[in-house]
């Protein structure tokens, strides 16, 4: 499974961005996506995620309210809007894919069997 994340940039805090994570496989609409980040300096850690069947969403405390996950409805993709971006939102995002149906532990890197390569998000204040 090839994982593509796009959607980085350069945005003023208060601003929006929306990350895509796109596969090939149509079989990716039933898989559990993941978002991580990870700052310079910093370990990677859990942003978001939506479950294998698309009826449960987890965000990690610092995003709840700003950030959402969805999966969209074709095009095997997976979304994550970000509004009022802060400075600490500056990281590179990756999403992650896990072929296990699990509605577990998906805040967990371990979970994930598969990675994108990761698109930068800049905040400036």
């Amino acid at each position: 499974v090839q994982l593509q994340a796009s959607g980085g940039g350069s945005v003023q805090a208060g601003g929006s961005l929306r990350l895509s994570c796109a596969a090939s496989e149509r079989a990716f609409n039933f898989f559990s996506v993941g978002w991580f980040r990870q700052a310079p300096g910093k370990e990677r850690e859990f942003v978001a995620a939506i479950n294998w069947s698309s009826d449960r969403t987890y965000y990690a405390d610092s995003v709840k309210g700003r950030f959402t996950v969805s999966r969209g409805n074709a095009k095997n993709t997976v979304y994550l809007q970000m509004s009022n971006l802060r400075p600490e939102d500056a990281a590179v995002y990756f999403c992650a894919a896990d072929l296990h149906r699990q509605d577990f532990g998906l805040d967990s890197q371990r979970t994930y069997d598969f990675w994108g390569q990761g698109t930068q998000v800049t905040v400036s204040s």
